[in-house]
């Protein structure tokens, strides 16, 4: 095993293999022996294909004493995890968190495992997700919650929780996430990591139907930046430019704001989907704005001036046919017709709105991200970067945002009698409890701007409050050069959590 694989990032321990300084063997035995020790702490793991991984370890090895050094992936022998939502990897179980999927094997690799092959990552497991992704926490009750390295008693956020946990507890140094209204973002946010959400259009391809209104996107949640830069690279690219040459995410990456050209940064204090900002979500916007003044940015207060109402409104509505799609037309997917007691009665009930409103609703709430999303690129004609909060305030506790029993007993009335009055009522109240805490995310999945949470903020009980910056959808190399600046000004890549500063 490498003794310090934990100093590394994906990048260095590819360069390592590629100077032969260790093998594909020894690094994945290294976090073989991470995942061991920390999962059954944080129960990230569900699923482990360990003696798979061995074997394409062993190719690698073999290839690394032909003519060509190791294989052709720049991340060739990297150890990996992919989420277990929507990322099908061919003979492996997919159970999207949910006991109805809990048998699921899809037969071929979805286009972003393709991809992650392609860049030579060696896949040894998956990660917790809730049910369907629908919950910004990680708590799905087939496998249970996945817990934060940073306080076991702490959500790590979702519905990347499981990678975000993964990563912060050094079994890995990146891990495969995707984002459809946070999901990528709130988990870096909770877990001290990097999390990039990609412009709309960098989007991999998928061999499914889209979901209305193209909320989602798929990349990774890194401990550095140039990490979710080469993903980047490898997710969008149709490789007419090789990662780390001009004009790739990679060179931006590794070519920081220098405070030449200062930016424009709108500061937005404004809790959006949420009801109010936390103390200590205002000092880490309040120091974040500080240190971009420092490097010579300009920073302004702004308010976005958004009907937030209609935008909540018209997000929910897409959710929900997404939620629709996914589980009451589950059997299109894996021949089985979908029973109540195999689904969370959470994701039911949003299934069944879904079916009664989101379907009737759908024109409309296209039209209202259209409208958003024409205000959101006006307002970015005078500012190059927007700063603002990832999450209304910091981790919650295990269980904190889980229906309470009153609450699931609306869930099923309203399964069983559709009544559409009751259906909004309980839309509203059981949104209002997410959105309070995870309600600054979703707009820019509704806009399709890039967004990324950057670790820059621990409060005094030490756990760690991202702060999120948005560009113009396209954008994405300036966030990762702004990214590479305040990694620089201040690292972050060092700061471990009392998981791994117990050396388990």
């Amino acid at each position: 095993m490498l003794s310090d694989y934990l100093e590394y990032d994906a990048i260095g321990l590819a360069d390592l293999l590629r100077r032969r300084e260790v093998s594909a063997r020894e690094l994945l035995d290294s976090a073989i022996a991470r995942a061991e020790a920390a999962n059954p702490a944080i129960n990230a793991l569900v699923l482990k294909d360990y003696e798979a991984a061995r074997e394409r370890a062993r190719e690698i090895a073999a290839n690394a004493n032909g003519v060509d050094a190791l294989a052709d992936g720049p991340l060739a022998g990297v150890p990996f995890l992919v989420k277990d939502l929507g990322a099908a990897v061919a003979g492996l179980r997919m159970t999207l968190g949910s006991r109805h999927y809990r048998h699921y094997i899809p037969a071929a690799d979805a286009p972003v495992v393709t991809r992650i092959r392609a860049a030579g990552l060696n896949i040894f497991g998956k990660t917790s997700a809730p049910e369907l992704g629908q919950m910004p926490y990680t708590e799905p009750e087939l496998f249970g919650p996945c817990r934060n390295p940073w306080n076991l008693d702490h959500t790590p956020g979702g519905s990347s929780g499981g990678a975000a946990a993964a990563v912060a507890a050094g079994i890995v140094p990146l891990a495969h996430a995707s984002d459809g209204g946070g999901s990528i973002r709130i988990p870096a946010s909770c877990c001290g990591l990097f999390g990039l959400k990609p412009s709309r259009a960098f989007q991999v391809p998928s061999n499914v139907p889209p979901a209305p209104g193209a909320l989602g996107v798929d990349l990774a949640v890194s401990r550095s930046v140039r990490d979710s830069a080469l993903m980047l690279d490898l997710f969008s690219g149709e490789g007419s430019v090789a990662p780390g040459a001009p004009g790739s995410f990679l060179a931006a990456a590794r070519e920081p704001l220098d405070g030449a050209k200062p930016l424009a940064v709108a500061l937005i204090a404004e809790p959006m989907f949420a009801e109010t900002l936390a103390p200590d979500v205002r000092d880490a916007l309040t120091d974040a704005a500080t240190l971009l003044e420092s490097l010579g940015h300009r920073v302004e207060p702004v308010s976005l001036k958004l009907d937030f109402a209609a935008a909540r409104e018209a997000f929910l509505m897409l959710w929900s046919v997404v939620a629709e799609q996914y589980v009451l037309n589950a059997d299109t997917i894996t021949g089985i017709k979908p029973r109540r007691e195999d689904f969370e009665i959470a994701t039911w009930a949003m299934a069944h709105i879904g079916r009664k409103l989101g379907e009737r609703e759908l024109p409309a709430a296209l039209e209202v991200q259209q409208k958003i999303t024409a205000q959101l690129a006006d307002l970015m004609t005078r500012y190059d970067v927007l700063l603002c909060p990832t999450l209304a305030a910091p981790p919650v506790k295990i269980g904190e945002l889980r229906p309470t029993q009153s609450e699931r007993l609306q869930m099923r009335a309203v399964t069983a009698v559709p009544v559409e009055a009751l259906m909004r009522k309980l839309l509203t109240e059981a949104s209002n409890k997410a959105f309070a805490w995870a309600g600054c995310t979703e707009l820019f999945n509704l806009t399709g701007q890039p967004a990324m949470s950057v670790p820059l903020w621990w409060n005094a009980r030490g756990l760690p409050v991202g702060v999120q910056f948005a560009a113009r959808e396209g954008n994405d190399a300036l966030l990762l050069r702004l990214a590479a600046q305040l990694e620089a000004a201040r690292p972050w890549f060092a700061r471990r959590p009392p998981l791994l500063q117990a050396r388990m």
